[in-house]
Order: C-alpha cells, then sequence, then structure tokens
C-alpha cells in the first residue's frame, strides 16, 4: 500500500517469522530495528498491543496507528483492555490512534498508512478536503463517492474508538494544515465535546468550514429523566444545538458532504439567507422549491430593480417566486443576463439555477453562463434535473456547487442557510450564582421539593407565585383566595399524575377539604413518598403556558430548552433547545424559534404577551450553565406563566435534581 501510493520514507517490517517482506528487510522485534521510526501500525493479536506499545516507547515512536480490534466496541471486558493500553502508552509517551481503525491516508505527502481495501483500489486525487471518520468502513466509501463527484482530497484519518486522539484534536491539526480547505466528519457520537468545539471555533476563524454526518437522527438515545425536558428533548436535538453553537454545518445526505463546500467559500457574517430561484424547467424547479419550504428556507421574487433592469434588455420575466424561463432561457442570451443580475442584486444572497434537458445534450449553453458568470462574492448553487455526466464536471472544475439530485441540492443550501459563525462565549452573572449556592446550601438530598426549588430559581431572579407551607389540613394560609393545594414531596416530581394537585380552591374549608384528598390519594399512589405538607399557592394566569428546562448532557454538557409548556409538553415537542448559557438575543431567538409561542405576539385579536420578561428568565434559567462545585443534573419551570406585555412572568411549579450532594 505504502510503495503503491507513492510513498518514499523508510519502511521497517516487524515480523518474528519472516526475513524480508515485498522486499523490505524485515525484523523480529521494533527494538531489533535501526535509525528512526516516526510511526507504528500494529495489527497484532489484541493481548500482543500492550507490548507493541510499550516497545514502541521504548523505541522512541511517538505516534502508533492501531488496526487490532476487540477492545471497548466489545464491552466492559475490552473497555478495561483498551483503559489499560492508553496507561501503557502515556506511561511511554506514545499518542494512538484507534484501536479498531483502518488508518490513515494523505495524498501530499504521499502515505497510505491503511488496510482499507478501497484505498488500495483508488487513485485518490489531491485536493482541499480532509475526512476524518468513526467508521473504517466507511472512510472507503467517501472517498469513493468524493472521487466519483471529482473532488480531492489532503488527508483522511479513520479513528476507530478514540481511545486517545479523537475528532478535536485532529480537527484542531487539520486548522494549520496549509492543503487543507474544508474538513468532512462522518461520526456516531461526540467524545470530547469542549475539545471539538474549540477547534471548530478556530477552524472557522481560519475560513475552514466543518461539516458533519453524524448518524443518531432516529434513535435518540434519550437518558431516563425526571423532568419533561429530560423526556421531551433527545440526543440528536442537542447534538444540533451544539453544532449550531459552534458553526459546524450539518448534512443529512452523504452526497452533500462533497457538494456543500463551494457553497461556504463566500461565507458572508451578515446574510439573511434569501435565495432566489431560476430555471428553464418547472418541473425541476418545483421538485427543488417544494422541498426547500419544507425546511423553512426563504425562497424569495425577483426584485422590481431586477425585473426593470431585464426589461431594459429586452428580457420580461414576471414577480413569482420562481424565475421560470422555460423554453425562452435555453437560449444564451437570455440565461446569462437572467444570472447576472440574481448576482448582483442585493435582494437576496444565494442563487439557485435549475437546468432541464439543455444541460444534458448542450452543456454550453445550460452552464457555460453559469461558470463565467461574475458571482460577486455570493453563493451560486446548481441543480440539473436530468443525468448530465459532462456538466457536472464542468461546474465541478469551476468550483461552481453542482447537484444531482434535489435532495442534496435542498440538504446544502438548508445547511448553508442554518450556519451561523460561533456563538461569542457569554458572560456569568457571578451575583446570581452566588445567590443559587447559598440557596443550595439549605436544601436535603439531592432532589429538591418544591418549596426549596422556587427558593433556587428565585436566586436567579426569576418571579414564583406566592406560597406557604402548612402542615395540617385545617392550618390557615394569609393568601388571597382562590388558591393551589399540591402535595409538598421531593418523592413526588409529577404531582398531577399523583393526584397531589388541586386548583381553583375557593375559600377555607374548601382547602381544608382539599388537602385531605390530597394526602390520601398520593399515599395511595406513591405509598414510599416522604409527605413534608401541603403547598398552598396563590392562583395565577397568564396569556401561555411555557415549559423552562436546564439539563447537563452527558455528551455535550449544559443545555436550556424552552417549550410549550403543561402536562402535555412532551405530547407537544414544541421546543427550541441551546448550549447554555445564553444571551438575550439568543433567548430572543428561541422564543421565536416555539411555534406553540406564536401567540405572545397578539394572536387574533389577543394582547401582546411580555416576550422581553420571557427572554429574560430564560437567559437567567441558563445561567445555571456556569454554576461550579455543583453538579446540576436537570432543572424545570412547567408551567412559566407569561402575562400580557409589561406584566412579566410568574412560575407556578418547579423541579430541581443535583447529580450528586453539595
Amino acid at each position: 500500500m505504502l510503495r503503491s501510493h507513492g510513498f518514499g520514507g523508510t519502511i521497517v517490517p516487524i515480523n518474528p517469522g519472516r526475513d524480508e517482506i515485498f522486499g523490505e528487510r524485515a525484523y523480529p522485534s521494533i527494538l531489533d530495528a535501526p535509525g528512526r521510526i516516526d510511526h507504528a501500525f500494529i495489527m497484532v493479536p489484541v493481548d500482543a498491543v500492550p507490548r507493541a506499545i510499550e516497545e514502541c516507547g521504548k523505541r522512541g515512536v511517538t505516534v502508533a496507528t492501531i488496526y487490532t480490534d476487540g477492545f471497548a466496541e466489545t464491552g466492559p471486558q475490552g473497555a478495561r483492555l483498551q483503559e489499560e493500553l492508553v496507561n501503557v502508552a502515556r506511561q511511554h509517551g506514545v499518542r494512538l490512534l484507534g484501536p479498531n481503525c483502518s488508518g490513515i491516508y494523505s495524498t501530499r505527502p504521499s502515505c497510505a498508512l491503511s488496510v482499507n481495501s478501497a484505498m488500495e483500489q483508488l487513485d485518490v486525487t489531491p485536493g482541499p478536503l480532509a475526512i476524518i471518520s468513526q467508521s473504517g468502513s466507511m472512510t472507503g466509501g467517501l472517498v469513493s463517492r468524493g472521487l466519483g463527484r471529482g473532488v480531492g482530497f489532503s488527508r483522511i484519518v479513520s479513528i476507530g474508538n478514540e481511545a486517545d486522539l479523537g475528532v478535536g484534536e485532529l480537527v484542531d491539526l487539520l486548522v494549520d494544515d496549509d492543503a487543507t480547505g474544508a474538513v468532512l466528519l462522518f461520526i456516531e457520537s461526540i467524545r470530547d465535546a469542549p475539545r471539538l468545539a474549540r477547534a471548530a471555533r478556530r477552524a472557522a476563524e481560519a475560513g475552514k468550514p466543518i461539516i458533519a454526518y453524524k448518524l443518531g437522527r432516529s434513535e435518540l438515545g434519550r437518558d431516563m429523566a425526571a423532568s419533561h425536558t429530560g423526556a421531551m428533548v433527545g440526543a440528536d436535538e442537542v447534538v444540533d444545538a451544539y453544532f449550531r453553537a459552534n458553526g459546524i454545518l450539518r448534512v443529512d445526505n452523504l452526497e452533500t458532504l462533497f457538494e456543500l463546500p463551494p457553497l461556504l467559500v463566500s461565507q458572508r457574517p451578515a446574510q439573511q439567507h434569501r435565495v432566489a430561484v431560476m430555471s428553464t424547467t418547472g418541473g425541476g424547479a418545483g421538485i427543488v422549491v417544494d422541498r426547500l419550504g419544507t425546511v423553512g428556507v426563504n425562497v424569495v421574487p425577483p426584485s422590481p430593480k431586477v425585473i426593470e433592469n431585464l426589461a431594459a434588455r429586452g428580457i420580461t420575466i414576471s414577480d413569482a417566486r420562481v424565475t421560470d424561463l422555460t423554453h425562452a432561457g435555453t437560449r444564451a442570451d437570455v440565461y446569462g443576463p437572467v444570472l447576472e443580475e440574481l448576482l448582483a442584486s442585493d435582494h437576496c444572497d444565494l442563487v439557485l439555477a435549475v437546468a432541464g434537458s439543455s444541460a444534458q445534450f448542450q452543456p454550453e449553453i445550460a452552464v457555460e453562463p453559469v461558470i463565467s458568470a461574475d458571482r460577486n462574492g455570493k453563493p451560486l448553487a446548481m441543480f440539473i434535473a436530468p443525468h448530465a455526466v459532462e456538466s457536472l464536471r464542468l461546474l465541478d472544475e469551476s468550483g461552481v456547487a453542482g447537484f444531482r439530485t434535489p435532495e442534496s441540492c435542498v440538504d446544502a443550501i438548508r445547511a448553508w442557510a442554518c450556519w451561523t459563525p460561533p456563538k461569542e462565549e457569554q458572560l456569568t452573572d457571578d451575583d446570581r450564582l452566588a445567590a443559587v449556592t447559598r440557596a443550595l446550601e439549605t436544601a436535603e438530598g439531592t432532589t429538591l421539593n418544591e418549596r426549596e426549588a422556587s427558593t433556587v430559581f428565585e436566586a436567579l431572579g426569576i418571579p414564583f407565585a406566592r406560597s406557604e407551607i402548612i402542615a395540617e389540613p385545617d392550618h390557615e394560609v394569609a393568601l388571597t383566595f382562590p388558591v393551589v393545594a399540591k402535595v409538598l414531596s421531593a418523592d413526588v416530581l409529577h404531582k398531577t399524575d399523583a393526584g397531589g394537585v388541586q386548583l381553583g380552591i375557593a375559600d377555607a374549608e374548601a382547602l381544608r377539604l382539599s388537602a385531605s384528598a390530597i394526602i390520601e390519594r398520593v399515599r395511595a399512589n406513591v405509598p414510599e413518598a416522604r409527605i413534608e405538607g401541603i403547598l398552598v399557592q396563590q392562583m395565577e394566569s397568564g396569556l401561555a403556558e411555557v415549559i423552562l428546562g436546564f439539563r447537563h448532557d452527558p455528551q455535550i454538557g449544559p443545555i436550556v430548552v424552552l417549550g410549550v409548556g403543561g402536562v402535555m409538553a412532551e405530547v407537544y415537542r414544541d421546543f427550541a433547545v441551546r448550549l447554555a448559557p445564553v444571551d438575550l438575543d439568543e433567548a430572543r431567538a428561541m422564543i421565536e424559534e416555539v411555534s406553540g409561542l406564536k401567540v405572545l405576539s397578539g394572536f387574533r385579536g389577543l394582547p401582546p404577551g411580555d416576550k422581553e420578561a420571557l427572554a429574560q428568565v430564560v437567559s437567567s434559567m441558563s445561567q445555571l450553565g456556569c454554576l461550579t462545585g455543583i453538579e446540576i443534573s436537570e432543572a424545570e419551570i412547567n408551567p412559566l406563566l407569561v402575562r400580557e406585555e409589561g406584566r412579566g412572568v410568574v412560575a407556578v411549579d418547579g423541579l430541581f435534581v443535583l447529580r450528586s450532594g453539595r
């Protein structure tokens, strides 16, 4: 492999059973081999790997790629072997790639240190794309697909189990690699989120896109959680928030990995992501535009100025959202000027050209105007409806994003439209976090009762409904009726399900009866629960019920979630999720993202809700992500009532679970 792909350095085979391999002198042990050795490729039985690593360390080899499997991917015993292997490597100063990986490939300089059969057969073209894959077999699959698309590669890395070197550190390395212009990730999980986040931010600063294809859209892998938030938000939604926060583009089609990069060459931070579409095939454009609408991409009609400029050149177009040129558009003197006007206009941020049969039989008409057009720094994409190999080749060679299928075309434009630069690090509110720490010091256990939880949330600056605790049903309260009565117990997290809530209590006698009934129901439904009293709360109302949650995701870290609240929150699954903390602008964006909260904008004659107060509370809740010294598993307010504009918000129920004691 190494020699056939042009490696010109020294190769040192280690094999105790042979003196020579393919003309290269072999040695029984690496300790017997002469000269400097930079990198070891290890493919020995699993039990022999630790000794091989130890000998590499003694020999001064600083990096070893381990092809051998049988480690963490096999279960607990394999995980223990892998941990021991890493310890051996660290003791001897050896960095590990793998185990269970197929190796690495570099085009310039050439180094095919891999056993991937696809690499053996393929002639890999040098180019700007680098691949990092957690799947060994898909490494070759990705390369073959990319080569079929006419793209070239700089570095290709199979990382396997990531026992030591991982995605984040390798991306960081590639940011400084002059041969790499973009990094493509094929990943199943994120094993070192902070390291990858730092690398992705450096990549964004360097103008090198990170594009990820991540498995797990359907298998959400939810953790068992106490809150609605924990049950509602799965791992995949959290990954989306992580990618968005760190400027990583996520795609859903493998083809998009190779087709998207040309769209990102002119990425500008002030885009509104408006797309102008021109076409010579009504049906072909319809397929793409229909799909763009389903993913929320804004397709805009030509501006009056564009229509006026073209009319002055003898070309008439309508103000429809798709500029359908049909038969007239197959003429270069029509197609070219329309494209030029759209690219020059400031009413759109990307131009999508759709070509029909002319691209298959007359590429000089369909493609040449696209290739020669002055893009004015604007992304340009082209979907070709028929099978048109020559036209696509011409687009590839000219650096125009060309698409074979409407699915990958829409996937790429959606990813482009969703891209934002990495979010700036948010400031912490030290005074509020100190108040939260003091409030938590008075709580008992890892799960707080509602009164304890409300005290913590109030320390964050989140207003809670007035409440009192009564030890017995016949005790009086100083609240104004009507009131709400709830069981107070850290053991009853979902009080409604346990029969522990009574709303709209009109007077003292009704409170006494309700409190007695609550205690009776809870003791029947949750006999093991420790009842600490009855929480009596002022009855509140608002325009909308909101669920506001905080979680510590095991892969990604702290997140904040906003959604439509109430007992049906898990059914509606209408929510926005971000990495915590968030500032007010991001909190406002979350509010606009939740469909069910459109009512706060004055829906059908209703007064507008206090969205600004809600944004402030979302930002305050997210500050829990900055808390140090105390590990929070999850926290939730459900419901948080949003009142009319200027009247604020009020929380009426809360949950707080710590991962460990203070």
